[in-house]
């Protein structure tokens, strides 16, 4: 029995060389995944880098993708992705030309050693949030029960 659609959220982020033509060429790699549709995208925010060594800023975007892939499958495919544009996952926090992330799998809870979904640490995280409330303020996160926009609104209200 074949897998149904699932929608499925993803943070995306470049910043090194033209971090642009990441993201398109990204977005293109994505497209032509099998049994996955590329639905729609937030606007691409330029963000602070957090952690790590200097670096220039960031683009940050959502995309809204279905798909019937697994999530390993899923999230095998988007490594690969990453390493077919130059995305070497040596050190953490250091420069990019590519990172992407499974935000939501659906409303699936999933936590394994190598995958952990809903994402970790995306409520910490203004530069996912923000353009997430662009596509689907209302998203409710499986585990916090909390919408995308009061998880944006929160994290605002802590003092930096």
């Amino acid at each position: 029995m074949a897998r149904r659609f699932e929608r499925v959220f993803l943070g995306i982020g470049s910043n090194l060389g033209d971090r642009s033509s990441y993201l398109n060429a990204a977005r293109e790699l994505i497209e032509n995944l099998p049994r996955t549709h590329f639905l729609r995208a937030s606007t691409a925010i330029e963000t602070e880098p957090i952690g790590g060594p200097p670096q220039g800023k960031f683009l940050n975007a959502v995309w809204e993708v279905k798909t019937r892939l697994s999530p390993k499958e899923l999230m095998n495919e988007l490594l690969e992705i990453e390493k077919r544009l130059g995305r070497n996952r040596g050190e953490r926090n250091i420069p990019r030309e590519i990172d992407m992330d499974i935000l939501f799998f659906g409303n699936e809870i999933i936590e394994e050693e190598e995958l952990t979904i809903p994402h970790a640490r995306l409520h910490e995280r203004a530069f996912v949030l923000a353009p997430f409330c662009e596509l689907e303020p209302e998203w409710i996160h499986p585990k916090l029960k909390k919408s995308v926009r009061e998880l944006l609104q929160e994290l605002e209200k802590v003092p930096s």
